[in-house]
């Protein structure tokens, strides 16, 4: 009962902040974030000036082969980076994936700005595009592989990790994900990781461009909410949540746990895992929880993500309650 006081006491907090009244003022701000005078233009499009690099000696190169989607991907590679100022290495720009669900082609440099992501790092770690030539394969070497430990605190990558790197010189992380722990780490590991997140990994101008471009066209109709639901194919396989879908549905979601080796629980009851509080919010229930938030039928939503499994049937009640989806 004293959690469910507590949350009700949250739902409320935040329903008062986003009050509509309140909406609009703080759109009106972002508007003015978004859009800066033109005297401040030039100021905001002007490289920043290098930083000194910092001075060490590396024990040895790290090689990072990222896993999972985008997001997955990025919380990574900020792991890497921590670790690598730790170890003292030397950081290769990392390879993202390109077998997961969602089979995505693209290279480091096809998302994030590499010269930005090497340039605005060099006072905390040296990162490099490539491995020098006598490490290649050409060359006969081969990198040591391993997946480290996940959630692993600095005393794991000081104490079994760095003996690798004077054995093996280059190690190659082939997981990186929830490979550092969240919690209980040096407060300068965990600001250098939020580092690398806000200011180190910057999309590149042409998906910059694209992204103003779409919060201009929103931002021209009026207030905005963007919606990240969660309910792709891959995630709602992933974790087993199959409430509300077809028999079929859940058959299919079943069949694709099994296509990927990797994910490593089969069988999982939906219901149980839901009970567990493990499950994605359906659309049914974020469309109540927005209602509750206060949010009214007029709201531009944008919905940020993949294809919704279930596409329009699962969509339906958001659009039902929200004529701005």
């Amino acid at each position: 009962m004293e959690v469910r006081s507590e949350n009700n006491k949250q739902l409320l907090a935040v329903g008062e902040l986003w009050h509509p009244r309140l909406r609009t003022g703080l759109t009106n701000r972002i508007s003015f974030i978004t859009r800066p005078p033109p005297r401040l233009q030039h100021l905001l499009h002007s490289p920043p000036p290098l930083v000194p690099p910092r001075n060490y000696k590396s024990n040895g190169f790290l090689k990072v082969s990222c896993n999972g989607g985008l997001n997955q991907m990025r919380a990574g590679i900020c792991h890497m980076v921590t670790v690598a100022r730790l170890l003292n290495l030397t950081l290769i720009v990392p390879e993202l994936d390109k077998t997961s669900f969602w089979a995505d082609p693209s290279d480091f440099e096809d998302i994030f700005d590499a010269r930005h992501f090497i340039d605005s790092l060099r006072d905390e770690v040296r990162i490099v595009k490539r491995l020098p030539k006598r490490f290649s394969r050409s060359h006969g070497f081969e990198a040591f592989r391993m997946p480290p430990v996940s959630w692993s605190n600095e005393k794991y990558y000081l104490e079994k990790v760095l003996l690798l790197f004077s054995k093996y010189k280059v190690v190659h992380f082939n997981k990186i994900d929830t490979r550092l722990a969240n919690n209980g780490i040096p407060l300068e590991l965990q600001k250098l990781r939020c580092r690398v997140n806000f200011q180190g990994l910057k999309f590149t101008p042409e998906i910059e461009t694209l992204g103003n471009k779409l919060v201009l066209i929103l931002q021209e109709k009026g207030p905005f909410m963007v919606l990240h639901l969660r309910y792709e194919m891959d995630m709602l396989a992933f974790s087993g949540c199959t409430h509300g879908c077809t028999v079929e549905e859940a058959k299919e979601l079943k069949q694709l746990r099994y296509a990927y080796p990797w994910w490593r629980e089969k069988e999982i009851v939906s219901e149980e895992r839901r009970q567990q509080g493990l499950c994605p919010l359906t659309p049914e229930e974020a469309a109540l929880i927005l209602q509750a938030l206060g949010f009214d039928k007029e709201t531009q939503i944008y919905i940020a993500s993949g294809e919704i499994y279930g596409s329009e049937r699962r969509l339906a009640p958001l659009e039902l309650h929200f004529h701005g989806l």
